[in-house]
């Protein structure tokens, strides 16, 4: 009889195991006279299911595999999740053979979906073999799943345990763990009675389970490649087995000599061992071949042979077809990989070709921001010099603005404090209390004609419009006349209309004598215009006129200053500001009292003179008028006296004109000033130590500028040209100039915060703002920037 050895190791070409299978499956019965050729269904399908197992061509690229340290749940590729599906689509289609095939598809586990095909559809081979798994049986799963299973090939896998319920698969023929991590068996495996094949070769096992002497079907068992020192002596009782694979040197019982003597020796080593006789396994086999084919047998030898010989072909057609199939599938899924691989090819050229595009417009983009960021850095620098030369203009506006404020704070305390102006103003009362006394002189100079001469203007502008309009009435008279009286009446009314115009101009040549008349002696008209050239000429009203134009100044270029300050978001210097801005409103305020006061000084003074003026005296108030126009100004007093015109304009810039008289009187000029100390003007009769330096300092500048330019230094005989006097000035007075160098807001104007058409034009107090025009500040009640109540508003009339 001639055995098939069927091992991974030395698997044939499917033809030679076909042309063994009559020759394996023919016996010749023991028990009867003729030779009753059996066919045994178990020994051909056991042969027939080992063969796709095994013709399955793969390569073991390590033989020892070691385990990992950690066993995690790979996730499969993309190739072994597609060659998963395909198989399992394989297994289901219609037509299709017993087996299961998903080995080589990166398992870490069996799918729920394998179980369900290989119980639904009766699968008898389930392959699994070169994968990742570390357990046979999943959660939620059964191996009765797997009761029709014959053939199981699990070899190349990561296996540490097989299921302890393994004695479920009683179907179970041929049983493939090689190369796991198996570290025992389990006592379950005793239950495989039809297990033929037993390969748990490279694995980690130490001994076998006693059990596996119940295996009475088994044929092959290979234990080679483990730590097994010692056979169990149980294995005497596995009288078919024919084949049995182990490390023979590494053996301690059965002894190495007896183990390489073969399987027939250590069969006979194991019965003696046990006290039973040892009988070939040839034997044995013919009831383990009868075991599975006792339902199809019959009693006829001939009918056996020939339902074997049809089965054979039959089996023989069945694996022609599969391996055709198998064929075609191969040569489809090669198909299928060159057309995969020519599409991964195109796109991983397009996914260049995508990759190299992207890349252009990053750089691109890249190039585009960097320009803009260079552009935005450099507005960015623009800007902030811009900023910063703003800051610096502003912070020289603030400090020149401090120091005006200063010196008209000084002015103001040097008002108050000064003796001089208490001097003057009774000097100036002395002086209008004289004027009562009226020379016969005087009053013979009285210009008369010149007065008369005015009015006959507007006489003769009156007397013209009165002829015209009666020329025209008479015209019209004349016009009636005609109508009615047409040629008889014409000479006598030309005649008639030449007598009324002679009385028509009598009458307005005495209308006219009597207004003339009538002007010349209207002493109220006259008093009211010499209160006017008063008030106008008054030196202390003038100074106080002066000062509120300054201040008035001064708060416009602070409320434009505070206004940009706001515009940018800079807070520097704000309290400064405002403290200012409040200080300049009180002295405002306090300057329209002194005003008020003055002007009701100076109505006090003429109601005076009026009371001690002679009351039948004619012409009373015009001789007062032309006495205050004939007054000699100060300028040309100080003409006379020598005084230089560059230092009377120094006094004026510093709003110092009360120390005129001082400096004539002591006749200093700009050398004499380049030469004095502040000690020296102290001792003159300038007290302020801030006005001292101010003077000398602005002396010495116009000295030097002088020597750069010759022309410029004024000769000893020049004299004032027109200068506005203390007590009597000109009509049209000079501003009054600020003492500090010019600013860069030389002609303050801002507009109004409420319509942001007009020029601003009104001061309210007391919060000091200027920010709005005439017409939007009549209905406000508080002022639009600090939200205070305005208390008074203040016109301001800018000079051309």
């Amino acid at each position: 009889m001639r055995q098939i050895a069927l091992s991974t190791g030395n698997s044939g070409h499917v033809a030679n195991c076909i042309s063994k299978l009559p020759i394996c499956s023919v016996w010749y019965s023991a028990g009867s006279e003729l030779p009753a050729c059996s066919v045994r269904y178990s020994a051909l399908a056991s042969c027939i299911s080992q063969l796709p197992a095994y013709s399955v061509r793969y390569s073991v690229q390590n033989s020892h595999r070691k385990m990992p340290l950690f066993f995690r749940k790979r996730k499969p590729s993309e190739e072994a999740r597609k060659r998963l599906e395909y198989q399992m689509c394989l297994a289901k289609e219609a037509g299709a053979d017993d087996i299961l095939d998903i080995s080589k598809c990166e398992l870490s586990e069996i799918p729920f979906g394998a179980f369900a095909t290989c119980k639904v559809l009766q699968k008898k081979v389930l392959i699994v073999h070169t994968n990742h798994l570390t357990s046979l049986l999943p959660k939620s799963c059964s191996l009765l799943s797997l009761a029709t299973i014959k053939v199981l090939d699990l070899h190349d896998n990561q296996l540490t345990a097989l299921p302890d319920d393994m004695g479920q698969l009683t179907a179970l023929q041929v049983l493939n763990v090689e190369r796991n991590q198996l570290m025992h068996l389990p006592r379950s495996v005793g239950n495989l009675l039809q297990l033929q094949t037993l390969n748990v070769k490279d694995n980690k096992l130490k001994e076998l389970p006693e059990t596996l002497g119940e295996l009475r079907s088994l044929r092959t068992l290979d234990i080679s490649e483990n730590e097994v020192r010692r056979l169990p002596l149980m294995l005497a009782h596995v009288r078919t087995l024919e084949t049995l694979s182990l490390d023979a040197t590494s053996m301690v019982y059965p002894p190495p000599e007896v183990c390489g003597a073969g399987t027939a020796a250590v069969q006979q080593f194991l019965c003696k061992e046990s006290g039973l006789e040892y009988y070939p396994p040839s034997q044995y086999l013919l009831p383990v071949l009868e075991q599975d084919g006792a339902e199809n047998s019959q009693d006829s030898p001939d009918g056996a042979i020939n339902r074997f010989s049809r089965e054979a072909a039959d089996w023989q057609n069945r694996f022609s077809d599969y391996e055709k199939r198998k064929e075609q599938k191969m040569l489809e899924k090669l198909e299928f990989e060159r057309r995969l691989d020519l599409g991964q090819r195109e796109h991983a050229e397009l996914l260049q070709q995508s990759h190299n595009h992207k890349d252009e417009i990053l750089q691109s983009v890249k190039q585009e921001q960097t320009r803009l960021e260079q552009g935005l850095s450099e507005r960015q620098r623009c800007l902030d010099a811009e900023r910063q030369q703003l800051r610096e203009q502003l912070k020289q506006s603030e400090q020149s603005i401090a120091g005006r404020i200063q010196r008209l704070l000084q002015d103001n305390q040097r008002q108050k404090k000064n003796s001089e102006i208490l001097k003057s103003l009774e000097n100036e009362r002395i002086r209008m209390e004289q004027l009562m006394s009226i020379t016969q002189e005087e009053t013979e100079n009285l210009r008369q004609r010149e007065i008369a001469s005015h009015s006959l203007l507007s006489a003769a502008a009156m007397q013209q419009m009165l002829t015209e309009s009666c020329k025209s009435r008479l015209v019209q008279m004349a016009y009636e006349s005609q109508r009615q009286s047409l040629v008889q009446q014409a000479c006598s009314s030309m005649a008639e209309m030449d007598q009324r115009f002679q009385q028509i101009l009598s009458w307005q040549q005495m209308d006219q004598s009597k207004a003339i008349s009538q002007i010349l002696q209207e002493s109220v008209m006259q008093k009211a215009a010499f209160e006017a050239l008063q008030v106008k000429k008054d030196l202390a009203h003038r100074q106080i006129r002066n000062q509120i134009r300054l201040i008035e100044t001064e708060l416009l270029q602070l409320t434009q200053l505070e206004l940009k300050r706001k515009s940018l978001d800079t807070e520097m210097l704000q309290e400064m500001i405002s403290e200012q801005r409040w200080a300049l409103s009180n002295l405002l305020q306090q300057l329209l009292k002194e005003k008020t006061q003055r002007e009701e000084e100076l109505h006090d003074i003429l109601v005076e003179l009026e009371a001690k003026s002679e009351t039948k005296q004619e012409n009373y108030w015009l001789i007062q008028y032309q006495r205050l126009l004939n007054q000699k100004p100060l300028s040309l007093k100080l003409q006379e006296e020598g005084m230089e015109r560059q230092l009377v304009a120094l006094l004026a810039e510093l709003s110092a004109e009360h120390y005129l008289p001082l400096f004539a009187h002591h006749r200093i000029s700009l050398d004499m000033l380049s030469q004095m100390s502040p000690g020296d003007l102290a001792k003159v009769g300038v007290s302020e130590a801030g006005l001292q330096h101010e003077i000398l300092w602005r002396a010495r500048n116009l000295l030097d500028s002088a020597r750069v330019q010759p022309e410029l230094k004024p000769s000893k005989d020049e004299v004032l040209g027109v200068l506005e006097p203390p007590a009597a000035p000109q009509e049209a007075p000079e501003s009054v100039r600020p003492s500090a160098p010019p600013a860069e807001l030389d002609t303050p104007t801002s507009e109004c915060v409420v319509c942001l058409e007009r020029e601003a034009q009104m001061v309210f107090l007391p919060c000091g703002h200027v920010c709005c025009c005439q017409q939007c500040c009549q209905p406000l009640r508080t002022c639009p920037l600090c939200r205070q109540e305005i208390s008074q508003r203040l016109r301001i009339y800018h000079s051309s």
